[in-house]
């Protein structure tokens, strides 16, 4: 913790504890009786309290300890773990969110919450009155630590840490003096006691360790179990010593696993990417100038060169990857409140949890997903009554799930609901005008409408949804992020949504292409196959645009029309074969250049607006090729084609 601000540190800590506590409650809410769930709650806010308290945070101390005193009623078993307590707790956990990280936290907020967790307590007695008090175990435990020196300089204070340990039980605290320096030699601002502490508590040996939460990395902790109180000796007089023991157990375990990694601002790695893919475009350059020179020794340093940006570049992806559970966590909350704003019983799942996705990308798509699942729990799940009408569980099941699939990460949202009712969505579609009264329409396209602005089939607006906003808004960031959305639904048995979404925003693998005097990017993970259009083929398919590859008609685009290059085909056009989905478009290129690693830069405020590109690089030689968007194209090759099979 050396030369870090201990403020920022506490709270990068307590948001850590945020986390676990909300987790148990929510797993609380299906578990009601699960001891090591309520033990987990409680230590969580024990130790936030008291941590609290030992950084300046005396108002999210006050408070909190109000949550851990009715906690500490559960865990003895005096009050049970109703659902009105756990919800209480979990909107009382919002407030210490924001005491914690400083933002506006009204103290009239503060006691209306309060308020109702006292009201919650009260009738979970009510509900129970006969229940029997459950206590623990007492256990006496020598607890013996020191810290290291620049701790009173980092804000720690050991009369605090004492105190905690005096909250847990009976405390007999003993100073050890023997490291001290000679008089002469001493600093008045570096620590240089150790504590030897024998404790008799019913708390785990986790309420010990959690004192120390946000100093064990780098003190010394040794915490030893003793016999029973009543087998121990009378406790050592003040300042008496005590035996050395051994250090064993979770506390070195903890703090050994606690080094192996290291919390690195995410400003850093922005800018550590940004270096990397500036030594990807340099030596994309070297390369080139290898190329055309007949001396041996550069071209061998530039394959070396090459190689170790490959890998430097590939390492630096995998730092920047998280695994998705960081995301998928916080939805739990969104469904637990759901269920209780909706008065539906939703049943909420997850799986691909480990799948690893570019830290920007999963910043960008909490938003979107919020949206979706709020949709699924509004407008697709039933009622109990209405599910159980139709032969139904009364619960419903929503589905958040990821999976790899080569370069992007798709990822599901599937409800076992009413599903998509067509003829309302045409009806609507009809009544604002998207459509003309019975336009011809394939599935995909008629579920697509749902993404239109302003577009809902809500019969009522309600606090959740109805007002037609998200769904566009949802497909504009998830092609924000070059990726694409589909939608399926079978009518009476739910409804999926599918985001596809790149690994990562910062470099790609492309196809480095030329149209005209032009050249461009296609990102590869889209290419499906390059074929070549021959000039008879151009010829025969001059109005229909359709190409037919493997007993398949393909669509495809003449980029050089596009793009208004005004000039003549070359003799050997190619056609880049690219997909989002199940969808498949041709692009006709002028020629292949070959691959190209691809730092992607954002296009200006002017430029951005241009729907067919997705971005910018910079090539070997200095000039500016434009990134293709791919999912633009695609869908811009659908709609020729369907024009074409209308008229045709």
């Amino acid at each position: 913790m050396s030369g870090a601000d201990p403020v920022e540190t506490f709270r990068l800590e307590a948001q850590d504890l945020l986390e676990q506590i909300e987790q148990g409650l929510l797993d609380l809410a299906h578990r009601p009786h699960d001891r090591s769930l309520i033990d987990s709650v409680f230590r969580g806010l024990h130790t936030l309290k008291g941590s609290g308290a030992m950084f300046g945070f005396d108002a999210l101390a006050a408070f909190t300890h109000h949550c851990e005193s009715a906690f500490d009623r559960v865990r003895k078993g005096v009050t049970p773990a109703s659902a009105d307590l756990v919800a209480a707790v979990l909107a009382a956990q919002d407030h210490m969110r924001a005491l914690a990280e400083g933002r506006d936290a009204p103290h009239s907020v503060g006691d209306a919450l309060l308020e109702r967790l006292q009201r919650a307590v009260e009738e979970a007695n009510a509900d129970a009155p006969d229940a029997a008090p459950v206590r623990p175990v007492a256990t006496t435990w020598k607890v013996r630590f020191s810290l290291p020196a620049d701790a009173l300089a980092n804000g720690a204070k050991p009369l605090a840490l004492l105190d905690e340990l005096r909250e847990l039980g009976d405390c007999t605290v003993a100073a050890l003096t023997d490291v001290l320096p000679p008089l002469e030699a001493l600093v008045p601002t570096e620590c240089h006691l150790a504590w030897d502490v024998r404790l008799t508590t019913e708390h785990p040996r986790a309420a010990i360790e959690d004192v120390f939460i946000f100093l064990i990395d780098d003190m010394s902790l040794e915490i030893e179990a003793l016999d029973a109180p009543q087998a121990q000796p009378d406790a050592p007089a003040e300042g008496d010593p005590i035996e050395d023991v051994p250090a064993e157990g979770v506390a070195e375990v903890k703090a050994s696993r606690a080094a192996e990694t290291v919390r690195v601002p995410a400003e850093r790695l922005d800018e550590l990417m940004d270096r990397v893919g500036e030594l990807v475009i340099a030596q994309s350059r070297l390369k080139q100038l290898a190329a055309a020179s007949i001396e041996p020794n550069l071209r061998a340093v530039a394959e070396e060169i090459e190689r170790l940006a490959g890998e430097l570049r590939d390492t630096m992806l995998v730092v920047r990857m998280v695994p998705i559970a960081q995301m998928f966590g916080r939805f739990r909350r969104l469904i637990h409140d759901l269920a209780r704003d909706t008065g539906k019983e939703i049943e909420f799942s997850t799986e691909g949890e480990t799948t690893e996705l570019d830290k920007t990308v999963i910043e960008r798509l909490a938003d979107p997903l919020v949206h979706l699942i709020r949709n699924a729990a509004d407008h697709g799940l039933e009622t109990p009554g209405e599910r159980l009408a139709a032969g139904k569980p009364a619960s419903g099941q929503v589905v958040l799930a990821a999976r790899q699939a080569g370069a992007e990460v798709i990822i599901t949202i599937t409800d076992d609901g009413r599903g998509v009712d067509r003829a309302r969505v045409r009806a609507k579609a009809e009544d604002v005008g998207l459509i003309a009264p019975g336009a011809v329409l394939n599935d995909g396209e008629l579920l697509q409408l749902i993404f239109h602005p302003g577009f809902s089939t809500a019969k009522t607006i309600t606090n959740l949804s109805g007002r037609g906003v998200g769904m566009d808004v949802v497909k504009r960031t998830i092609e924000g992020l070059r990726g694409s959305i589909e939608m399926t639904s079978e009518a009476g048995k739910g409804s999926q949504i599918s985001l596809r979404i790149p690994l990562t925003l910062a470099i790609i693998d492309g196809l480095l292409v030329r149209v005209g005097t032009g050249r461009y990017v296609i990102p590869l993970a889209a290419v499906e196959e390059c074929v070549e259009l021959s000039v008879e083929q151009d010829m025969r398919s001059t109005g229909r645009s359709l190409l037919t590859l493997r007993e398949r008609l393909v669509p495809f685009i003449r980029l050089r029309d596009l793009f208004n290059t005004g000039l003549a085909p070359d003799p050997h056009q190619k056609v880049v074969v690219v997909s989002t989905g199940h969808e498949r478009v041709g692009l006709v290129v002028d020629q292949i250049l070959g691959d190209h690693q691809t730092v992607i830069k954002s296009l200006s405020a002017v430029h951005a607006a241009v729907e067919t590109f997705s971005g910018a690089t910079i090539l070997g030689d200095g000039g500016v090729a434009l990134i293709l968007d791919t999912s633009h194209l695609v869908a811009a090759g659908q709609r020729q084609d369907a024009q074409l099979r209308a008229t045709g």
